[in-house]
């Protein structure tokens, strides 16, 4: 089965490369402003927590809007929904760029966060309906697009913000306006109808303990990506390395490694381990790089192998988990997708300023302590709710799941 998946994840139709290519772009915009945060907070004159908060507020409405994106989608079609997503951003990163002051790039970084949300929770259910190769093989081409977006985001942040700080915002606007152009051209309307599905929808999904409990871990375990995400920064610039250039190149290195691990390493471990077994081995091995980072915080090259070693450990996870959610219920993907990234990106939201105030008021390594802290309460919850997840632990798709499967892609 694993020595057939990279060529079923090759040969996919024009439409899901198209998905593909945009969402490695609005990836990018995640690991983006990396960089650029310390220039940021000197050009601006703001300080670590204001300049944090340009990671809060677009993941706090990325979350927030995230539940409702299967509504709208159910309602309007995948395609509309994620052009009107593209859209978004190509006007909140452009106008980003122009601004004057920290308050106005927060207030955009919504913006786009907004456009983000109805683009990424699409996106995967798109992917997953439209991929050939069954479910697996879908998640891992999406946790590919999501490796390399991360990935570049950083180098071309790093890249363009040796520049300005503005030019990531700028090529972000145009690399997302070429996004637009190849839905557009590419993704074909599904013939079948929308099934309208109830705003409340994903607030009901999550009362099901299997998808409630994935989520509630997705959450504390958000909290320690972004604290080696966001915080990092600040703590290298804290050793004497600010320039935009070098930030990029390192946690490019991070998200290279993230990248390679979803798309090769989870499939070997979910091949021969259920896929529960693989979060509570993985989930405290990056509790303990969290750990290492703030006992060595003054260290510089202690520090960036563990930005590295957390990168390899976040892409198996980030794929585990995410094949857990499309796996755990009978729920439309797009329900299931939106109620879960919801939490998960409230989580994130959370994370930045917090580590920045920790870091003000208990000291530099105490961000990554609380991240560390963090990770092992997700891990905590995959091992309490293990009986509600018995479903997902299932190493290969049976043809009563392709059959499920199937059945989903017709009712979204």
């Amino acid at each position: 089965m694993s020595h057939e998946r990279p060529t079923s994840i090759l040969k996919q139709p024009t439409a899901v490369w198209a998905v593909a290519f945009a969402s490695v772009i609005a990836f990018m915009g995640i690991g983006l402003v990396d960089p650029i945060l310390p220039a940021i907070a000197h050009s601006l004159q703001a300080t670590p927590t204001e300049t944090e908060m340009l990671f809060t507020s677009y993941l706090l409405i990325t979350g927030i809007a995230m539940f409702f994106t299967s509504y709208i989608s159910s309602r309007i079609g995948a395609k509309k929904t994620l052009l009107i997503g593209l859209a978004l951003i190509v006007v909140f990163a452009l106008a980003a760029g122009l601004s004057q002051n920290v308050e106005s790039i927060i207030g955009f970084r919504a913006g786009w966060g907004l456009g983000n949300a109805l683009f990424i929770s699409t996106a995967l259910a798109t992917i997953v309906g439209a991929a050939s190769g069954g479910t697996s093989a879908a998640i891992i081409l999406y946790e590919a697009a999501l490796g390399l977006g991360i990935a570049i985001g950083p180098l071309l942040g790093g890249l363009l913000g040796s520049w300005s700080w503005r030019g990531p915002f700028f090529g972000t606007a145009t690399l997302m306006a070429i996004g637009f152009v190849a839905i557009v051209v590419l993704l074909r309307k599904n013939p079948e109808k929308p099934t309208p599905t109830r705003l409340s929808a994903p607030f009901r999904a999550l009362a099901k303990p299997a998808l409630g409990f994935l989520a509630a871990a997705a959450l504390f375990y958000n909290i320690g990506f972004f604290a080696l995400l966001a915080y990092t920064p600040f703590a290298l610039a804290s050793l004497g390395v600010e320039d935009a250039i070098t930030l990029g190149l390192i946690f490019f290195g991070w998200g290279v490694g993230l990248a390679l691990t979803s798309v090769w390493v989870a499939p070997l471990l979910t091949s021969r381990l259920p896929r529960t077994r693989v979060l509570w081995l993985v989930m405290p091995l990056l509790a303990l790089d969290l750990l290492a980072a703030g006992l060595l915080v003054s260290s510089l090259a202690a520090l960036i192998v563990c930005v590295i070693v957390g990168g390899l450990l976040l892409g198996i996870l980030n794929t585990v988990l995410t094949e857990c959610v499309m796996e755990a219920t009978d729920l439309p993907r797009s329900v299931a997708s939106s109620a879960y990234s919801g939490v998960r990106f409230l989580g994130g939201a959370v994370a930045p300023p917090a580590a920045t105030v920790l870091a003000a008021v208990v000291g530099p390594a105490m961000p990554f302590y609380g991240g560390a802290i963090s990770v092992l309460i997700a891990a905590a919850l995959i091992v309490i709710g293990h009986k509600h997840l018995k479903r997902v632990d299932a190493p290969t798709e049976t043809a009563q799941q392709e059959a499920e499967v199937l059945s989903l892609a017709d009712a979204d």
